[in-house]
């Protein structure tokens, strides 16, 4: 294949886009490789459904429908910002891109006439996952009682955080990257970024309303089910995470590809293992769903940054000292009171500066491929150089996520307030943000004690409950308010008309069993018992049907028949067509 970077030098004058500079070294290859990245992108875009399922999983039932819409809005507003400047910032390919930040590719697109269009498509849709990923690890971390509004913000800006320094790792431009520093596919610039990011704003929205009002143990998940589906759907797209950030399979690409899958596997199994002992161990023998759960996605996390440079059983011990590091730092979070209702902070942040130093001390020279510029690790005989800088990058991304997120949501909340309003937040987003009101929730206690606050709860108090047909109600308010208009004219006629025969006019007997508001309803038999057609009474709410049992017509359909007094038979009852209506 003849190089991409001599046909772009070649093309300065016809016009394309950005052929004025070269082409980074990212977007040298072919067709199977692009195809590769294409595939893996894809599988990358359903992992968005592993982290609302995860997120939505740990939350409580009144906030389950809001941790979904969240996730979507990363995908929608994060991929809108990220066309517009995040990929310039982290890939952009201008003569003004400097090691801080890329310039260039602005509003991303590429002509037709353009030799990179392919390569430039390919890139761009697998690091926009990225970007959502980062996004979404800080969403979990401030479930309950961030704003709707402000969190759409905040998914639209967070691009900033995460491509700048992503751009430093992966970029040409980056500092970090000329310095040698090794990610493959992104424990520090995903990760790490949004773990460090996701403590900054729990620490800055503080802790959801009586989150330690009864000790620092963990509240109950919402739906543990979907927790754990959650984490099988990531287990499954973090394959596409590792393999494909070897951006190929042609060459010596695919044989490292095929043991980042791999050692990505072998990794949970040690991060699994160490969690179910450590949760069994602490629970006198219980198995603890979120520290099963955290731990094996704290072992994929740490060995993220160095997937195919670790023999198997090294994956093993970085996934358990990963899935460690998770589970021991989250109850001491708790005890800061930094409230991560997902365990995000753990998880992404302590077990991505683990990822990143693992690279300096257990990584491989994978020959023939220059992934760590000739280096080894530490353990490797390699030297301390590789580990000095994994440490740098750790350090730097930090210092990053934590303080622009800090500066961020500060700014955001002089336009929108970031906190949930207290009020709101008791009663649920997905009621007061999204008037989605769940039946099984005792959402009326709340409603009681709020009112004499004099607060607005009209559209709370008028929401319908989810599942439920709110025509059907009205259907039967007014077939009830029929039937008693039905009782009391059938009684003033039978007032009015005493010395008629039962057997010539139907007469409404006193029953104590039968009240005005309890009538038996059933299903019109539009002849008499000898076959004849049935000319009884025909009112505006009433028409007979037969000289035992008569009908009620509302709005010209024909809706029951009522009993006369003690003919309340069996065989009437077993009526295939028999509707009883209490």
């Amino acid at each position: 294949m003849a190089n991409i970077v001599t046909i772009a030098a070649n093309l300065l004058d016809n016009g394309t886009v950005n052929s004025t500079f070269l082409v980074p070294k990212l977007y040298d290859f072919g067709e199977n490789d692009g195809t590769f990245i294409m595939i893996c992108a894809f599988l990358l875009v359903t992992l968005q459904t592993g982290f609302a399922l995860l997120e939505s999983g740990c939350v409580s039932e009144k906030n389950e429908v809001d941790m979904m819409l969240r996730n979507v809005v990363d995908i929608v507003l994060g991929g809108v910002s990220f066309w517009l400047f995040g990929f310039a910032f982290m890939l952009g390919r201008s003569v003004y891109r400097n090691p801080f930040i890329g310039l260039g590719d602005f509003l991303t697109d590429a002509s037709v006439n353009d030799p990179l269009m392919g390569q430039l498509m390919a890139v761009y849709l697998f690091q926009m996952t990225f970007s959502a990923s980062a996004t979404t690890i800080v969403g979990g971390a401030i479930a309950e009682r961030c704003n709707f509004k402000a969190y759409c913000l905040f998914s639209f800006l967070n691009t900033i955080v995460y491509c700048i320094p992503a751009g430093w790792v992966w970029g040409e431009h980056g500092f970090l990257s000329n310095l040698g520093v090794v990610d493959i596919a992104g424990s520090g610039p995903v990760h790490l970024i949004g773990g460090s990011s996701a403590f900054a704003s729990a620490m800055m929205l503080g802790p959801r309303l009586g989150r330690y009002a009864k000790g620092t143990d963990p509240l109950p998940l919402g739906n543990p089910v979907n927790a754990c589906m959650g984490l099988f759907v990531l287990w499954w797209g973090w394959l596409a995470f590792n393999s494909g950030s070897t951006y190929g399979v042609s060459g010596a690409k695919w044989i490292y590809a095929a043991r980042a899958a791999v050692m990505t596997m072998m990794g949970s199994f040690g991060g699994g293992s160490f969690s179910i002992i450590y949760s069994m161990v602490r629970n006198e023998g219980r198995l603890d769903i979120v520290d099963l759960i955290n731990g094996i996605l704290a072992s994929l996390v740490s060995v993220t940054a160095g997937c195919f440079l670790y023999h198997a059983w090294e994956a093993i011990v970085i996934g358990i000292i990963g899935s460690a590091l998770c589970c021991l730092s989250m109850p001491l979070f708790d005890r800061m009171g930094v409230d991560d209702p997902v365990g995000a902070s753990a998880v992404h942040g302590v077990a991505g500066i683990w990822g990143v130093l693992a690279v300096g001390l257990f990584a491989d020279n994978p020959i023939p491929l220059d992934t760590t510029n000739g280096r080894s690790g530490l353990f490797k005989g390699g030297g301390w150089y590789l580990l000095g800088v994994q440490s740098l990058s750790a350090l730097c991304l930090i210092c990053w996520g934590i303080c622009v997120t800090l500066a961020l949501l500060w700014i955001i909340n002089k336009i929108v307030p970031i906190r949930m309003d207290p009020n709101e937040e008791l009663l649920g987003a997905d009621l007061m943000e999204h008037r989605i009101r769940h039946s099984q929730i005792g959402i009326s206690r709340a409603l009681s004690a709020l009112a004499p606050l004099k607060i607005d709860l009209d559209d709370a108090i008028n929401a319908p409950p989810i599942g439920r047909n709110p025509g059907h109600e009205q259907c039967i308010d007014e077939v009830r308010a029929a039937s008693q208009k039905l009782y009391e004219w059938r009684s003033f006629m039978d007032k009015m008309s005493p010395q008629k025969k039962a057997s010539d006019q139907p007469k409404v007997v006193d029953n104590p069993g039968l009240g005005k508001n309890s009538f038996k309803l059933r299903n019109i038999n539009r002849k008499n018992r000898n076959g004849t057609d049935n000319h009884g009474y025909e009112g505006k709410y009433s028409h007979a049907t037969s000289g035992a049992e008569n009908g009620l017509r509302v709005g010209g359909n024909q809706l029951f028949t009522m009993t006369k007094s003690g003919e309340n038979n069996q065989s009437e009852r077993n009526d295939q067509n028999f509707a009883w209506i209490d």
